[in-house]
């Protein structure tokens, strides 16, 4: 189940929860000031490859 889990996500791994604070602490810092308003798929290419099912 863990494998067939893994080849559903593109970048072939289980997201973690540091993957998901990563983000959150680009998004805190100056540098991404400019960014509002957005949704941010913190999901290792899941979402877009449902798009496009290859």
């Amino acid at each position: 189940m863990v494998a067939a889990r893994n080849r559903s996500v593109p970048l072939g791994r289980k997201g973690s929860a540091w993957d998901i604070a990563n983000a959150a602490v680009f998004l805190a810092f100056d540098e991404a000031k400019f960014i509002t308003g957005v949704c941010l798929p913190v999901d290792g290419g899941q979402s877009c490859s449902a798009a496009f099912p290859g």
